[in-house]
């Protein structure tokens, strides 16, 4: 205790740049957006504002394209972010069983999360396209899956494609790190008693992971509800989606994007916005740790 009193000054100092940057550029900025929501009509240039209230909560909640916004952004979270899961469970199963080149498959997974992400919408662009796309030339049709012409289905499929696809890589690395610290003797015991595989992995291997489970899915969660740049990488700045709808694809984050950069419409606006989903990902947060205190076995 005498030590850390002497020594206090110097953890201070140590503390003090990081504290500072995040004061700067992430603390001051959410309370600032607190305030601007609650700011009738507020100008930045001017610093005026016409009385504080919820008006900008209510000009978002009429909006029709924050309710698209809000639709595609749930579509996105609750269908990939289960597939992904899943997937990367299984996968990483998969990949623990194997002995040899283990890690060049890791490596093979891997490479996504540290790939620019327009490099990739790029890649899937191309993959997608009408004449000449990698897809359309193996099924030997003409199908526009991106393109001016391209339905709201066809765009969402190559979307959740590629969210999925994406969002493997972290959650395999995750799973196959906590597959290896699982004691070996719960196998082993049930290899003796003769126990099937599927269910050594739904009473052995889920259980035991669900730590780990609960904080993938958490933070699966949260990215998706931020999903901007998968949209943006494929479909291109200035428009979410294909066909005569520009908005068609729009997520919140999108949405918030345009309220912050569009001319004539208040700072509130977009702040407003952010505070709503920071609300919903909170709520949907909040149910999950709930959830995980009866589910979670530590």
């Amino acid at each position: 205790m005498l030590e850390y009193k002497k020594d206090g000054w110097k953890a201070a100092i140590s503390l003090a740049p990081g504290l500072i940057l995040l004061a700067i550029f992430t603390f001051w900025p959410i309370l600032n957006a607190f305030r601007m929501a609650f700011m009738n009509d507020y100008s930045m240039s001017s610093g005026k504002w016409d009385g504080v209230g919820i008006r900008n909560f209510i000009y978002i909640f009429k909006d029709p394209t924050f309710w698209t916004a809000l639709k595609n952004t749930s579509i996105m979270v609750f269908i990939s972010v289960p597939i992904t899961i899943i997937l990367g469970l299984l996968i990483s199963v998969g990949l623990n069983s194997i002995k040899k080149l283990q890690s060049t498959f890791q490596t093979v997974f891997f490479l996504p999360y540290v790939t620019n992400t327009i490099a990739l919408g790029l890649v899937f662009g191309a993959m997608f396209h009408q004449y000449d796309g990698f897809i359309n030339q193996i099924f030997d049709q003409n199908t526009s899956w991106i393109g001016a012409g391209a339905s709201y289905t066809n765009a969402m499929i190559v979307l959740m494609i590629y969210t999925v696809w994406n969002g493997l890589a972290f959650k395999i690395i995750v799973f196959l790190s906590g597959l290896q610290s699982i004691d070996k003797q719960y196998y082993q015991a049930a290899q003796i008693d003769a126990t099937p595989r599927r269910r050594v992995f739904t009473k052995i291997t889920v259980p035991l992971l669900s730590p780990m489970i609960l904080y993938i899915t958490i933070t699966s969660l949260i990215g998706a509800f931020k999903a901007y740049s998968s949209v943006i990488s494929i479909f291109g700045t200035g428009k979410y989606g294909p066909g005569a709808d520009p908005k068609l694809l729009i997520t919140v984050v999108g949405y918030v994007y345009e309220k912050l950069w569009a001319s004539g419409v208040p700072l509130g606006e977009a702040a407003a916005g952010s505070l709503i989903l920071f609300a919903i990902i909170l709520a949907i947060t909040i149910v999950q740790l709930q959830v995980g205190k009866k589910r979670v076995h530590y």
